[in-house]
């Protein structure tokens, strides 16, 4: 319920940062369910090196194509980045971009899809062109009319039945016609007889369709299009804000502003400014989805909404950092929020050394790999390291798991566990990220990052190197690093045990 606003908008005490991070590592808890517009995002990368006789533009010479869920599809994304299990019901076309968004949709974990499909509808998609960092064109599919009213019903039923095994409602709506009408209000009164709060992130200049949700998250162009008054100050945004709450019963209202930050005014109607989180801003799509998102399986773990705000905030600054549509993981958002800003910032997930590695590579650098052990780092594995810095931009590396390493050496191995081995690896300058793989070879990481060189010991021949034929495959370079004489880990272990 709303309480009375208060006299005035004096700052409240910052939330401990102890607090932040014990909050973040509930986001995992979270089961959320998102009704919205599904799109499919594509990415056509490539190199222009004439201009076309035909006309006076760019030929784009392809090399690779990327998909991914857009829309409430990346409110989902972000959703089981977090670790959290989601329900997504949604509309797509009987085309092929359709039956492309249901794959990437139900490959993701964690997530239960109702992906209804309309016959002569084109599902919404997206197509960027991007040469060398930089967008040529983007070329958009859609269809905007209202969904069929009969799918529209289903949709309801179908939503009505899953929200009793969530504890959040998003809607996320993007005007591409899955939430037109009166849908909206069909699905919030649904949550409310199931005892479940709503967030909207809204399209459009009628929110009286929203009336009653719990959480409404608009952009300052949006809350100035919603309330025709100015947003141009922060006490500006707040009037706003508190007209938009009281025109429409919402609990609370989440401004987002870019590179402003946030503005909360909440259920009791206090007010919160969040500052932006970013040190560098590179790509602001998708920022708005990584907010509901976090927003969304905060309260579904229970958070207080200024600490899932918060959290959200520095998850958007995470994500506009990156280049294209992005996720935050929790590993991120406590690296953001913890002190120890230096080496081990360079140890990361599987996940995220794949974003990081295509983030490389949209600037044009050379990425190169490499995986071992690494128990007991000596000059012998220094020495490989730098020569194999020198032939690339980025160097990732491989490390074996402890339980991989048990099953290569034998169980007396490795003498230092995996998070130290790490460590010391993200402490040297010729290593630029690392990332550890439980499998007994590297294959599959290799496969997933798709490295232009890949890096083994002279102790090797070419055709011995694992992924070695992948990665020439592709075109990349297979390349044997010069050894140290008399350098060894087993060596070193054995004369250390006499």
């Amino acid at each position: 319920m709303k309480g009375p606003a208060p006299a005035d908008d004096r700052p409240l005490p910052e939330i401990p940062t102890a607090e932040l991070a014990e909050a973040a590592r509930q986001l995992r808890r979270a089961s959320v369910l998102v009704v919205g517009d599904a799109m499919l995002d594509r990415y056509v990368y490539g190199t222009v090196g004439r201009v076309s006789p035909e006309a006076p533009v760019p030929v784009l010479a392809v090399e690779r194509e990327v998909a991914m869920p857009g829309g409430a599809g990346n409110v989902v994304r972000n959703l089981t980045a977090l670790g959290g299990a989601v329900a997504f019901v949604s509309v797509v076309g009987d085309d092929q971009a359709g039956a492309d968004l249901t794959g990437l949709i139900g490959g993701q974990p964690g997530v239960e899809p109702w992906l209804l499909v309309q016959g002569g509808r084109a599902t919404t998609t997206k197509t960027r062109f991007i040469a060398n960092g930089q967008h040529l064109l983007r070329a958009d599919h859609e269809i905007v009319s209202p969904v069929h009213p009969r799918l529209a019903d289903r949709l309801v039923r179908i939503a009505s039945d899953a929200v009793a095994a969530t504890a959040v409602m998003v809607l996320s709506d993007y005007g591409k016609g899955v939430l037109a009408g009166e849908t909206p209000q069909r699905l919030i009164a649904a949550a409310r007889a199931a005892g479940r709060r709503v967030v909207v992130d809204p399209k459009g200049r009628d929110y009286a369709r929203y009336a009653g949700a719990d959480l409404i998250t608009p952009n300052r162009a949006e809350l100035r299009e919603a309330t025709g008054m100015p947003v141009d100050s922060e006490p500006a945004i707040v009037a706003a804000a508190r007209a938009l709450r009281a025109a429409h019963g919402f609990g609370a209202v989440l401004v987002t502003r870019s590179e402003d930050g946030m503005t909360l005014l909440d259920e009791t109607g206090a007010v919160r400014h969040f500052p932006a989180e970013a040190a560098e801003m590179h790509d602001v799509s998708g920022a708005g989805d990584t907010v509901v998102a976090v927003v969304s399986a905060g309260l579904a773990a229970g958070l207080a909404l200024p600490v899932a705000a918060r959290l959200a905030n520095i998850a958007a600054g995470i994500v506009v950092g990156k280049v294209g549509t992005a996720v935050a993981r929790e590993e991120e958002i406590l690296e953001a929020l913890s002190a120890e800003r230096g080496a081990l910032r360079k140890v990361v997930s599987r996940a995220a050394a794949e974003e990081q590695v295509e983030r490389w590579r949209r600037r044009g650098w050379r990425i190169g790999f490499t995986n071992g052990c690494f128990d007991l780092l000596h000059p012998g594995h220094v020495h490989l390291l730098e020569q194999a810095r020198s032939w690339c931009d980025r160097l990732v590396v491989g490390l074996n798991s402890d339980a991989s390493v048990k099953r290569l050496k034998g169980p007396a191995r490795p003498i230092q566990g995996e998070a130290a081995r790490a460590a010391v690896l993200a402490s040297l300058a010729s290593v630029d990220l690392v990332t550890v793989f439980d499998e007994d070879t590297p294959e599959e990481l290799i496969r997933l990052l798709r490295p232009d060189v890949l890096v083994k010991g002279a102790d090797y021949t070419l055709d011995q190197v694992v992924g070695g034929d992948l990665v020439q495959e592709y075109g990349g370079q297979v390349r044997l690093a010069e050894l140290l004489p008399g350098q060894s880990t087993t060596a070193t272990v054995a004369k250390i045990r006499g």
